[in-house]
């Protein structure tokens, strides 16, 4: 399957992961846990996006075009960044942690639900 088109559908289950745990949380959990979900899918979507972004940058068809200290330096400068918000968020209060860390696993249920997609994709033919 081509990069693109799996990119897409990653980012739209990305989103509607983060939507489905984010009404859940919403209609079961208190308003803090909720606050915790959204901002934690919300960090780890733009996270993710970030990371392909740099990632298409530095790689062409020719092979790397960027310096790969440019790319280890932008990565460990995100890194920083996600790190300040998640503790600010905690730190202060305004989220409960087990809420922040559901919801900064919504790019890892898109990629696991992707995967598993694939998988019986090929099982049965499909794929390719």
């Amino acid at each position: 399957m081509e990069w693109k088109i799996l990119y897409k559908d990653l980012k739209g289950l990305n989103w509607l992961i983060l939507l489905v745990l984010s009404l859940s949380s919403y209609l079961l959990m208190a308003p803090v846990f909720t606050a915790g979900v959204i901002s934690g899918g919300l960090t780890a979507i733009a996270n993710f996006n970030l990371l392909q972004h740099t990632i298409n940058g530095a790689f062409t068809a020719k092979g790397l075009t960027k310096s790969r200290v440019s790319i280890i330096a932008k990565y460990n400068l995100r890194l920083l960044g996600v790190g300040v918000i998640l503790y600010v968020l905690i730190t202060k209060g305004l989220v409960h942690p087990v809420g922040l860390a559901l919801g900064l696993s919504t790019v890892v249920f898109a990629i696991v639900g992707i995967g598993i997609n694939l998988a019986f994709k090929m099982r049965t033919g499909e794929a390719i």
